[in-house]
């Protein structure tokens, strides 16, 4: 762990109550950074923070925010104040549907959580990273930007528009120290997909969760401790020649199907 270290550094993790988010909050603390979780319900947040400050050691506090929300994010970020060293943007929704099946309302659902939100929130970290020149940026994208998936168009649209801000923002941000890469998960196992399934498929959970997983060559999900170390890798001081970058974690599902 000592070359991935963050001491002295601090992290806002968006949609950190849960997921993707947890893993990667509670990795950071365990790395030294003082992080602080941004999600859309105070109470989960505040039940993360509390149980990752506990494990970690760390200083691990929770803001409220909705990110689709320009005024909710300004406020957030003011709360937050001081010094953002690191922005790992989790926080999103997902959607089935083809063009043909999906709505106008849960096109600009998808949209405004995971388009506008990522946006408002790099904006808002930006501004106080540009002060000291210095700076990291993940966001999560997927490989529904970059590879047709059945049924995903909303969430595929959204995805794309991820990678190309993660490309404009780190090619913009090079003159003021600050590096933004993407990463681009396969299925990973979450809470959400558990939902999903049992939501979906009542009865036939385990044969849903053996489809899910043959999707990945590999032959499984990826686990969001799995992303988690790839945020901590490009938020660390190792990575400090990498920006611009797509980072795929998917099980060899681009190149090897």
């Amino acid at each position: 762990m000592e070359m991935f270290r963050l001491d002295g550094k601090r992290a806002v993790v968006t949609g950190g109550a849960s997921g993707i988010g947890r893993a990667t909050a509670a990795l950071f603390a365990r790395a030294g950074a003082e992080v602080v979780l941004v999600d859309l319900s105070a109470e989960s947040a505040d039940e993360a923070a509390k149980a990752i400050g506990a494990e970690s050691g760390s200083k691990v506090s929770a803001v409220a925010c909705d990110v689709s929300d320009e005024a909710s994010v300004t406020s957030a970020f003011a709360e937050i104040g001081g010094v953002v060293d690191l922005l790992v943007n989790c926080a999103g929704v997902a959607h089935i549907g083809s063009l043909q099946t999906t709505s106008v309302a849960d096109f600009d659902r998808l949209y405004r959580v995971n388009v506008r939100g990522t946006f408002l929130c790099m904006q808002a970290a930006v501004k106080m990273m540009a002060e000291r020149k210095s700076g990291a940026i993940v966001n999560l994208a997927s490989i529904a930007a970059t590879a047709g998936l059945s049924d995903r168009f909303a969430y595929s649209m959204t995805k794309g528009a991820v990678l190309a801000m993660t490309l404009s923002v780190a090619k913009d941000c090079l003159p003021l120290g600050i590096r933004c890469n993407c990463i681009s998960p396969a299925r990973v196992h979450t809470p959400f997909v558990d939902n999903f399934v049992a939501k979906n498929y009542a009865g036939k959970e385990a044969e849903m969760m053996a489809v899910l997983a043959a999707s990945q060559p590999i032959g499984r999900m990826g686990t969001p401790e799995e992303i988690a170390a790839m945020a901590l890798y490009l938020c660390s001081d190792a990575a400090s020649f990498i920006t611009g970058s797509d980072m795929p974690i998917d099980g060899g599902f681009k190149t090897l199907r």
